[in-house]
């Protein structure tokens, strides 16, 4: 968070690294604690959706 807010010589460069690290690390998070448990929870559906399509049912004779 220092570098966001840095002065002095170089504060230029320095604060676009700042900018970019600490825009990755909330990236980060918002992708871990939001988009990877609704995409975890989204194939866990698909999977179980896709075991129950996959049974064969009772109605079906068997051969």
């Amino acid at each position: 968070m220092p570098l966001v807010f840095a002065s002095g010589a170089g504060a230029m460069s320095r604060q676009i690294i700042g900018i970019t690290v600490f825009g990755g690390m909330l990236m980060a998070t918002a992708i871990g604690i939001l988009f990877i448990p609704a995409l975890y929870l989204h194939i866990q559906r698909l999977r179980e959706w896709a075991k129950s399509h996959k049974q064969p049912s009772d109605k079906d004779p068997q051969h």
